[in-house]
């Protein structure tokens, strides 16, 4: 079998799940991955086009692409207080008239924007990392923050507005599904499983080694603070990393019929999850 190509981010909640199996640390059952690192903004735009056989992707993505892909029971970041912010250099903004950083179009920050603030109609794209600074030279007015900023944003002189996540925990009573693991929806329901194993395999390794992948968190989180690596794996990879369960799957089912309901998302009749 050629080698499956595959696709992720390199924070550490990626990394930290991924490494073992893309370096052949467990039991692969004789696959063998081709591995693309970029922005999970980047992978959402390949997913679009269907380009990888397995892909992380923000699950606002996911419903764009569902024709595509199917969802992994493994390797999810859902949870409760996980999810993104508003931030802004003071608190007196008419949000209705203001220009908003978002990490890109199909994040499910921007998603969760939508619902939230439904009336934000200016709204600037920018890799996540570069909100903080826009939002602090006033190029924007406020921003939406994602991944290690969160942990960073107040010793930088920027204020929360909203804890977008917060609001749809509050209106929907369900955990927030941000982003998942996906496989081409044409994979028979054997490779399906087989890449799910993998998968939950290399997470359990990581969990059972720390040590042992932090040389490749840390390769591709450079900058990053070493408690804020820490905080961000722990933040992001929980549970329903391991399994989405029958909470989790329901949270991925509310995004999914609410994005349907609003015309987010285009029609489609199948299958949500690989198993």
């Amino acid at each position: 079998m050629p080698k499956l190509t595959i696709g992720f981010s390199p924070c550490p909640n990626d990394t930290f799940i991924f490494d073992a199996m893309v370096h052949g640390k467990v039991d692969t059952e004789g696959l063998e991955f081709d591995v693309t690192l970029a922005d999970v903004e980047a992978l959402n735009r390949v997913a679009l086009d269907g380009r990888l056989d397995i892909t992380k992707l923000s699950f606002h993505a996911f419903g764009h692409c569902i024709s595509h892909y199917v969802l992994l029971d493994t390797g999810s970041a859902l949870g409760r207080g996980v999810g993104p912010l508003l931030v802004a250099t003071g608190r007196d903004k008419n949000l209705s008239e203001a220009t908003v950083a978002i990490p890109g179009r199909y994040t499910t920050a921007n998603f969760l924007l939508q619902f939230a603030f439904p009336k934000v109609q200016r709204r600037v794209e920018m890799l996540f990392s570069d909100i903080e600074d826009a939002v602090l030279a006033g190029q924007v007015d406020a921003g939406v923050i994602i991944h290690e900023s969160r942990f960073t944003y107040a010793e930088r002189g920027l204020v929360q507005l909203a804890d977008l996540g917060t609001i749809w925990e509050q209106q929907t009573g369900m955990p927030i599904p941000l982003g998942g693991i996906v496989v081409r929806r044409r994979f028979d329901v054997d490779l399906r499983q087989k890449i799910n194993r993998v998968l939950r395999r290399s997470l359990e390794y990581a969990y059972a080694h720390p040590t042992g992948v932090l040389p490749f968190v840390r390769a591709h989180a450079q900058t990053m603070d070493p408690d804020v690596m820490r905080r961000h794996i722990d933040l992001y990879v929980n549970e329903y990393s391991r399994a989405l369960g029958r909470q989790g799957r329901a949270a991925v089912e509310a995004m999914w019929q609410l994005g349907r309901e609003k015309d987010i998302f285009p029609p489609f009749t199948g299958e949500i999850f690989a198993v």
